[in-house]
């Protein structure tokens, strides 16, 4: 089962990260915290995918940041369709942004809607490839990695 998972086309296994993707953004209501989670699996299943064929440690490490920033950028193009709409609300003058329905984090409400923006549209991303990469590397230093570099 395992090796017909690690076997399969790579635009299958993109439609399948498109559609986990899609739900994890849909259960989140627009917040990406379960696309964060995701990629734990994400990094696990890259780790053993760019294992397979390779046998150097300098061929495994560059696929494995390769698919983590290309599912990165789909999160970011998600939260971007998302997200940036709201962006010409700072050029509104009669905006609510305190009835908007996002956190009063900045005690300002103004400025609270730009860092709920800069959190949604770039930082929700950029902790999802750092959680993919992490779990990547852990995978491959706990027990993926090939028997000569162990």
């Amino acid at each position: 089962m395992m090796k017909k998972a690690l076997s399969l086309n790579i635009k299958v296994v993109a439609a399948i990260y498109v559609l986990a993707d899609l739900i994890c953004v849909g259960v989140g209501m627009g917040v990406p915290i379960f696309c964060i989670l995701l990629g734990f699996p994400v990094g696990w299943y890259s780790a053993k995918r760019a294992v397979i064929g390779s046998e150097e440690m300098k061929d495994i490490f560059p696929k494995v940041l390769a698919y983590s920033v290309i599912a990165s950028i789909f999160t970011f193009i998600i939260m971007v369709v998302i997200w940036g709409p709201t962006i010409s609300m700072l050029f509104d003058p009669k905006a609510d942004f305190k009835n908007f329905g996002i956190p009063m984090i900045l005690y300002d409400p103004r400025i609270s809607f730009i860092g709920w923006e800069v959190l949604m549209i770039l930082i929700s991303p950029f902790l999802q490839l750092l959680t993919t990469i992490f779990a990547a590397y852990l995978t491959i230093y706990v027990g993926v990695r090939p028997p000569h570099t162990r």
